[in-house]
């Protein structure tokens, strides 16, 4: 389980810097929930197409590829209003 939090918070980290914005979400909480949330899309993806068996779990790459995929949703949610902006007070 430790683990697991930590390749999500560095995940989440690395689709941050990759992808700088405005609507990104902020503190160790969400970066943290932001690249597992990437891990488990990608595991889910990876495991539908076939890439990984039933007892794998994505990669370290995949993981945030997957947390890149979560912040560009949550990108276009705070950009529509459908989400508040938890940076903007």
């Amino acid at each position: 389980m430790l683990w697991i939090i930590l390749v999500g918070f560095v995940a989440g980290i690395l689709a941050r810097i990759i992808s700088p914005g405005p609507n990104n979400p902020s503190g160790f909480i969400l970066t943290t929930a932001l690249g597992i949330a990437g891990a488990f899309l990608a595991t889910f993806i990876g495991q539908q197409i076939g890439h990984y068996g039933p007892n794998q779990g994505a990669g370290f790459i995949t993981a945030t590829i997957g947390a890149l995929v979560v912040l560009f949703i949550w990108n276009r949610l705070v950009a529509r209003g459908s989400i508040p902006d938890p940076g903007r007070r």
